[in-house]
């Protein structure tokens, strides 16, 4: 008892020490009763399905209608496939139509190209200048190969969907945005338009991928994401990197210049003692010290044997006035959050689901 009272701590850690030992094990010891629980019911489903395999195909018998439970199950794949293609509507090329002429595809190239760029100046996205949107090649032609214009106004359905996902995020910037080359006319458009890829073919569709590089906070990236995952578009966010940005561009503005500011230093005020000399304050204040105690002081004001000495003499402190115009200095306020604007380079791929047979 007596080492109990002289380590009492010790005593309650290795108390509590003990009990969270045990919690430990029960704890340990309930998840493994229940993984082994799961492993049994897993296994009996195994066999189970060993067994259904195992079976004669047939339409059933009087207890079991396999044909009927077969077309239930298709009635339900249906629905499923249904309400996922409500997410996979391939944008609508422009223009809108099977088989565009040159004519109808230049003039409407020039309208989204046109459109685009003022949703995007009204949503305050910056955008580089002369920017066609990755049709730079082709906004300079009135022809164009045969046979690409399909591929074209598909493709700028695509990239006007895109666009308007970043200019209602309201990125900072959109600095650049990439596509792969549908045309023989891509092969002499700049580089910097195209993406060095291929779409990709499956059995559920195409894969056409797109490379845009955008400047952005990261309230406005979760809206671009967020964008992408609800749109009805087969949009997939396929690579993401995002790294702090530089400063963002602006557009050359002029800066009005300040007028130069001039300090007059101000003239000290000259301090006008209140007797002309020493000696007169001594007189006045020996006056006043007759006139108050007479029997002590005298006549004269002071007593016998002694000479009074003056107080000496402190001139005031003359402060110079603040500079005019000049702000007074006050503590700023603490800085908890300071975000910086990120450059974010996305690959995001367009999801064109075959025509159902």
């Amino acid at each position: 008892m007596d080492w109990i009272k002289r380590n009492p701590l010790f005593v309650v850690g290795a108390v509590i020490a003990v009990a969270l030992l045990g919690v430990a094990g029960w704890y340990s010891f309930s998840r493994w009763s229940r993984n082994a629980a799961a492993r049994e019911e897993l296994n009996k489903a195994y066999e189970e399905l060993k067994r259904l395999q195992s079976l004669p195909i047939a339409s059933g018998s009087a207890k079991v209608d396999n044909i009927r439970l077969a077309r239930e199950q298709q009635q339900r794949l249906q629905t499923v496939l249904a309400a996922a293609t409500q997410y996979f509507q391939p944008p609508a090329p422009v223009p809108d139509s099977p088989n565009p002429s040159d004519g109808e595809f230049a003039a409407a190239l020039r309208r989204t190209v046109d459109q685009l760029t003022r949703e995007a100046n009204s949503a305050s996205v910056l955008l580089p200048a002369d920017f066609k949107f990755s049709f730079s090649q082709q906004f300079r032609q009135l022809s164009f190969a045969p046979g690409s214009v399909p591929a074209l106004a598909a493709q700028l359905g695509e990239v006007r969907a895109i666009c308007n996902v970043l200019i209602r995020a309201k990125v900072n910037s959109l600095d650049m945005l990439q596509r792969v080359r549908v045309s023989p006319d891509d092969l002499q458009g700049p580089v910097t338009d195209y993406l060095q890829a291929h779409p990709q073919t499956n059995d559920l569709g195409v894969l056409t991928p797109y490379q845009i590089v955008f400047r952005a906070f990261s309230a406005e990236l979760a809206q671009v994401i967020s964008g992408f995952a609800n749109a009805p578009h087969g949009f997939i966010v396929h690579t993401l990197q995002v790294e702090p940005a530089s400063a963002l561009p602006v557009e050359p503005t002029e800066t009005p210049t300040a007028p130069p500011v001039t300090y007059v230093t101000p003239t000290p005020v000259p301090v006008v003692p209140r007797y002309p000399s020493p000696l007169a304050a001594e007189q006045a204040e020996a006056r006043e010290r007759a006139a108050l105690r007479p029997d002590l002081y005298g006549r004269a004001g002071v007593p016998p044997g002694r000479y009074p000495q003056p107080p000496a003499y402190t001139p005031p402190v003359v402060t110079a006035p603040a500079a005019p115009g000049a702000p007074a200095a006050r503590p700023g306020p603490q800085i908890v959050l300071d975000e910086r604007p990120l450059q974010v380079t996305m690959l995001v791929e367009v999801v064109k689901l075959h025509p159902q047979k």
